[in-house]
């Protein structure tokens, strides 16, 4: 017995130092890449602004200088799903960030760069790892609902920064506590970014920020990425905190019907559109417009505004997004007719080359009456493409995408010619109407719609 207790223990302590000796180290076996080589700033650029960045003892700086905006140091390569780590250490009187799956675009605010921030806020607020969308719609993920995280930052020492960005779901990671969990389809790939902030004339120049350890995991994801225990915040057909702020009405809540009815119906068709998964999709019926469910409006009536919609296409598709639309059944067939966004497969769809002047049947394009600038950012057939309509005493401009694709007057004789020499010739006072609805068309094609907003404007805005 005596040397099978012998044996027992010496088995047992082999275990242990088996045990001891394969316990996995931080970094020995997961197949991290340093976006940061520790020496210089090869495979680095800087974007934006003008302010300082060099490296020291091994780590980046960033420095604050006045009169310039924003600026970044960007990685030359752009990722889609990722793992990130690094850590950074503030001056406690910076604003700074992270930014992931960002871009900057000639046609996009002159090159502004525009994506998702993960925070880096020393101020009393407390919003480190907090997720904003720098350039484009504000905060998505703030912490005032989360003070273990904004305690978790802290003052004058290194910090510690996760960051998953899989798929649609973006997770942040403050010294090892969960801090952000987004769930946003915005974007899906772009470069990494180390923002210094601009500063205002009264805030000191020369203040610094370090960022050190920078790596990244692209490969086997779901084996590395790490569960939150935090209920997801999920911007799909919701509005944002600024959008709130600024007075949007969402048009579609995503789940009901509820706000719209068919074009030529008191009640929303019961057949030929369908809600799934949060889009509002028209189906296809061959190409066969409104044979179907029809088109379908707002119940309300709006003058003038801003609109922002979210559209998809696919291959050979047709359809649109019109406003200023009456639709007076009286009026008999042609009684859905209003000024109109065009969306189109330009390169697959016979209406590309017709309309009254060359062109003016394509994506973004006034229909039959203005075209889009053809140099105009789309997104292949499948992804997702935003659309944006300003309409403001009389003046009238589409965006694609960001871009400002063409721009005209309602009601002055330039916009009359137009109309007089297009199919809307036979319609008095075509696209006049101080007030009308907004339409999505049935065109017999499948496209998908989401995130659909406004914002009615006053005379004052």
């Amino acid at each position: 017995m005596k040397k099978l207790s012998l044996l027992v223990k010496s088995v047992s302590l082999l275990s242990v130092i088996l045990v001891l000796g394969c316990e996995e180290k931080p970094g020995d076996t997961i197949p991290w890449k340093n976006l940061f080589n520790g020496k210089n700033l090869d495979g680095w650029s800087q974007k934006g602004g003008e302010a300082q960045y060099e490296v020291r003892e091994g780590a980046i700086l960033g420095i604050t200088v006045h009169d310039t905006p924003n600026s970044f140091m960007t990685t030359n390569e752009m990722y889609g799903d990722f793992i990130l780590e690094l850590e950074y250490r503030v001056d406690s009187s910076m604003n700074s960030g992270i930014q992931i799956r960002s871009n900057s675009f000639p046609y996009y605010q002159k090159g502004r760069v525009h994506g998702y921030q993960v925070e880096i806020d020393p101020s009393k607020r407390a919003w480190s790892a907090g997720i904003y969308d720098e350039g484009r719609r504000g905060w998505l993920n703030t912490l005032e609902n989360n003070p273990t995280a904004q305690k978790a930052f802290k003052q004058n020492e290194w910090n510690h920064y996760r960051i998953e960005a899989i798929g649609d779901t973006l997770k942040t990671w403050i010294n090892g506590v969960p801090a952000a969990h987004l769930v946003d389809e915005k974007t899906a790939s772009g470069f990494i970014g180390l923002q210094v902030h601009s500063i205002k004339k009264d805030q000191k120049a020369g203040t610094e920020i370090q960022w050190k350890n920078i790596h990244i995991l692209t490969d086997s994801l779901t084996a590395y990425s790490k569960q939150s225990p935090l209920p997801p915040i999920i911007t799909k057909n919701q509005l944002t905190q600024k959008e709130t702020e600024e007075g949007w009405q969402l048009l579609w809540d995503g789940e009901t019907t509820n706000g719209w009815r068919g074009a030529r119906l008191d009640s929303f068709p019961n057949k030929g559109w369908m809600i799934e998964n949060g889009e509002l999709t028209v189906l296809s019926t061959g190409g066969a417009e409104s044979a179907a469910g029809g088109d379908i409006v707002t119940v309300e009536t709006y003058g003038d505004f801003e609109l922002k919609v979210d559209f998809k296409l696919t291959e050979g598709a047709n359809s649109g997004i019109k406003y200023y639309v009456d639709t007076d059944l009286n009026k008999g067939p042609g009684s859905s007719i209003g000024l109109e966004y065009q969306i189109l497969d330009d390169a697959r769809h016979p209406d590309a080359k017709l309309g009254n002047h060359e062109g003016s049947r394509t994506l973004a394009s006034l229909y039959d009456l203005i075209q889009a600038d053809v140099n105009k950012p789309v997104n292949p057939i499948g992804e997702w493409n935003t659309a944006y309509i300003l309409s403001q005493d009389k003046r009238v401009a589409h965006w694609l995408n960001g871009m400002k694709v063409l721009e005209y007057e309602r009601k002055s004789e330039a916009y009359r010619k137009l109309v007089s020499e297009s199919k809307y010739e036979k319609w008095p006072n075509f696209g006049e109407s101080d007030k009308g609805h907004i339409l999505l068309q049935d065109h017999g094609d499948r496209v998908s719609f989401k995130n659909i907003k406004i914002r009615p404007l006053t005379k004052e805005e």
